[in-house]
């Protein structure tokens, strides 16, 4: 699992942001926000949501609590690769109805084996 100072990097670069625009938008310096993606300064907690807000995360997904995170929430952005979450919306919808009900079955399908994984790993525990 990720530090925070190492997501909050990953966001900052996935969103095309320079140190300087987020330091700005956080009402600090540059090198105060540089130390805090390097380690050199604590993260205060006011930042968390601050930067949860900026990026449309959940605090628990930048604090590690959240292990259900879908990817970006904004539709035009990347999700996967290049593709955005417009272009998966669009090709489900232009398959036939019955191969968007197999789709869906196939899902939660995947959703329960994960789950099912998940928890045969708590039990080796």
């Amino acid at each position: 699992m990720k530090e925070l100072r190492e997501l909050i990097r990953d966001l900052r670069e996935d969103h095309d942001y320079r140190q300087k625009a987020v330091a700005e938008y956080l009402n600090v310096s540059q090198q105060t926000y540089s130390n805090y993606e390097n380690g050199r300064r604590e993260i205060p907690v006011w930042v968390v949501p601050a930067l949860a807000k900026l990026y449309k995360v959940s605090t628990d997904y930048l604090l590690g609590a959240d292990t259900g995170y879908l990817g970006n929430t904004d539709p035009s952005g990347p999700y996967l690769q290049n593709i955005t979450m417009h272009d998966v919306m669009y090709d489900i919808q232009s398959l036939k109805q019955e191969n968007r009900r197999d789709l869906i079955k196939y899902i939660r399908y995947l959703k329960t084996m994960e789950r099912r994984e998940s928890q045969r790993k708590i039990g080796e525990s």
